[in-house]
């Protein structure tokens, strides 16, 4: 049976790799060389394959999210230098701390994943004359950080409507 290999400890190990790599159930079953239809069966059937397909997938979007979060919060990494020794060894030189700043992009897909109530673009129709433009309503946490770092002026100029001499 074909299945026989794919319980053994190595098998196993080799759907858990494609799956930890980001293969769907369809590239898996094109790899292992059945349906997918089949390993849909198997995955019913056969506990170990469907654990094992599961807990890789598992781990390797746990990963992804992790690098996410740190990319949208910054991070600090020490960079160490080397250098070969005489007998050709890499030796550490020198470790200097860097610090990898947030990185706004990665900030802006998670809370509008995670918060969408609070983070998605809402688009507003305009209703005077039936133009199709629109505005982009911000949350009010956003709006408010926005009035802090770029206040509104205080005087506006006149429109012709006033007396001024």
């Amino acid at each position: 049976m074909k299945y026989d290999y794919w319980m053994t400890d190595e098998g196993l190990e080799i759907i858990a790799g494609w799956a930890r790599r980001g293969l769907t159930d369809a590239d898996i079953s094109h790899n292992i060389g059945i349906t997918e239809r089949t390993l849909r069966d198997w995955k019913r059937r056969y506990p170990t394959i469907n654990a094992c397909l599961k807990n890789s997938k598992d781990l390797a979007d746990t990963i992804v999210e992790n690098a996410l979060f740190r990319k949208a919060t910054g991070y600090k990494t020490k960079e160490v230098s080397y250098k070969a020794d005489s007998d050709g060894n890499l030796v550490p030189v020198s470790a200097v701390e860097k610090e990898v700043p947030p990185d706004t992009t990665a900030q802006i897909f998670w809370l509008k994943n995670r918060r969408p109530d609070l983070w998605r673009d809402r688009r507003k129709e305009a209703d005077s004359d039936g133009q199709s433009g629109g505005v982009v309503v911000l949350p009010e946490v956003v709006a408010d950080a926005i009035k802090t770092i770029a206040p509104p002026p205080e005087h506006t100029a006149s429109c012709g409507d006033d007396d001024d001499e």
